[in-house]
């Protein structure tokens, strides 16, 4: 892999937390491709790139939870970033869904845009196109994946929440 210019990109996020759902060393990337939606040379790029950024040990299978989460904490919200949209029907994410909707009582509720989705509110760019269809095949996956929205979308209320919430499923104490 060049070095010269490698940036990390919103799916590598997706297959981090793909990753760290699973709660093995012992994955492998044709079924996170599978489950993903993404082929197996992007997993393996991803992975590549993940490495490099300190994000995954030399050896790609471990999550580095400590960098992830900083990432995440301090950097999402500026490398990825996203505000609310119209209206649409799709699949409740940051605030709207669990783990935040039992903590934070809100009139407004924020979705992924999808189809096949039964709620109503403002749009939200997913991290990646197949974040949708991959949330709802996994739903500790769907949770983190939440979580980070309300880091991207949040106001400060819904982002320290997101925060500890996150650390409390990476395993990382305070």
């Amino acid at each position: 892999m060049k070095t010269q210019n490698i940036q990390i990109k919103p799916q590598d996020i997706l297959i981090l937390l793909k990753i760290i759902s699973i709660n093995s060393d012992a994955w492998n990337q044709k079924p996170i491709a599978g489950d993903l939606g993404l082929s197996q040379s992007e997993v393996s790029e991803s992975v590549a790139r993940s490495k490099y950024a300190g994000l995954l040990d030399p050896k790609g299978k471990k999550v580095m939870k400590l960098a992830l989460m900083e990432f995440l904490q301090y950097g999402i919200c500026y490398a990825f970033p996203q505000k609310p949209g119209p209206v649409v029907r799709g699949i409740p994410t940051s605030h709207s869904a669990s783990p935040l909707k039992e903590e934070i009582q809100s009139t407004e509720n924020y979705v992924w845009p999808y189809a096949k989705g039964t709620v109503r509110g403002h749009s939200i760019i997913p991290l990646y196109v197949s974040v949708p269809e991959a949330a709802l095949k996994d739903v500790v996956l769907y949770e983190l994946l939440a979580l980070v929205d309300a880091l991207r979308v949040g106001r400060a209320r819904e982002k320290e929440i997101a925060v500890v919430e996150l650390k409390k499923r990476l395993h990382l104490g305070e």
